[in-house]
């Protein structure tokens, strides 16, 4: 029977939920109307601006976590959120709607994933990513970045003659940038702060009053939470046949969360993982070569690899929450 200051945090962490859904969206909708004055391409957006401002309520989360100490929280956030992303997210869009997927996604992007999950497993697998670790991390992720940035104005130039039937590769058109949106993205960014703070609380007190690990919970409820934003992006880009956005903001992410998010919460404090990170790294190192070996044969994501992406995430939820591994 659950007590009554245990459905407060529930409570609590529903609505910290929601506050990062809402946050993020005014986020990434101004950020993006910025991204499109500039004249970026579809996939590069959802590359770069997309997924950093989709990714904003796991870098509250985990940076919020690594002051307060709670380094089984931080990780678990980081390394939960990309299985959650690559397993359920798109595995959902791609039961929806077959995705059709970009050369340069394959080649170029597809590898950075890999390199970025493999470092990132690395760091983590002596539990404790240091600071050297941390720094090393994001200078990564600014080669990676400029190197996107650089292949998005080339885009403006000349679009992938070679990219599959559905994918969108020319740049967007222009709009403007307007106050307006301004003061919609400080709003955004405030509402996540508030509530990525709340949710780590929450969370936290909800893993010790439920006797489940700060690792599991980390790794499961707290991650799914901050995935919110991508997976609602994601759906609303396949409904508008942006699959470019949708598909680039959920590898983007990853990319991010790895090396920009995990490298900034060990450089404020070095993040000491104490739950048992065995089974959850190997998962994300499945997963995450799974999806690209699929994305690299065929080009493309089927409905059936979407509902076994999907139904593994469900599988590691019961194994996790249920202290089966």
């Amino acid at each position: 029977m659950i007590q009554t200051g245990q459905a407060v945090q529930v409570g609590i962490v529903v609505v910290s939920v929601a506050g990062l859904w809402i946050g993020a969206r005014l986020l990434v909708d101004s950020v993006v109307r910025l991204a499109r004055r500039v004249g970026l391409s579809e996939l590069t957006i959802g590359l770069t601006v997309v997924a950093a401002g989709t990714s904003t309520p796991e870098l509250v989360v985990t940076v919020d976590a690594a002051l307060v100490e709670l380094g089984d929280i931080a990780v678990g956030n980081v390394v939960g959120s990309n299985i959650y992303n690559l397993a359920f997210i798109l595995g959902v869009v791609s039961l929806l709607r077959v995705v059709p997927i970009e050369r340069s996604l394959v080649r170029r992007d597809g590898v950075a994933l890999l390199v970025s999950t493999f470092l990132g497993v690395y760091a983590i697998s002596d539990s404790v990513v240091t600071r050297g670790e941390g720094a090393v991390l994001v200078g990564l992720f600014v080669a990676y970045i400029a190197f996107l940035l650089r292949s998005g104005i080339a885009d403006k130039m000349s679009a992938d003659a070679d990219a599959p039937p559905g994918v969108i590769t020319t740049v967007t058109e222009r709009v403007q940038f307007r106050g307006r949106d301004a003061v919609l993205l400080i709003a955004g960014l405030a509402i996540v702060l508030i509530s990525g703070d709340l949710m780590v609380v929450s969370a936290s007190e909800l893993a010790r009053g439920a006797g489940i690990s700060e690792w599991v919970i980390g790794g499961t409820i707290v991650a799914a939470g901050t995935s919110t934003p991508e997976f609602a992006v994601s759906l609303v880009a396949m409904r508008r046949g942006r699959l470019g956005v949708s598909v680039g903001n959920v590898v983007g992410s990853n990319v991010f969360n790895l090396l920009v998010i995990m490298g900034v919460g060990a450089v404020i404090r070095p993040l000491s993982v104490s739950g048992s990170i065995g089974l959850s790294l190997m998962w994300l190192v499945a997963v995450s070569v799974a999806v690209v070996a699929a994305l690299w044969t065929g080009r493309r994501l089927s409905r059936v690899e979407g509902g076994l992406f999907a139904g593994s995430e469900v599988i590691r939820w019961v194994v996790g929450l249920l202290g089966l591994g």
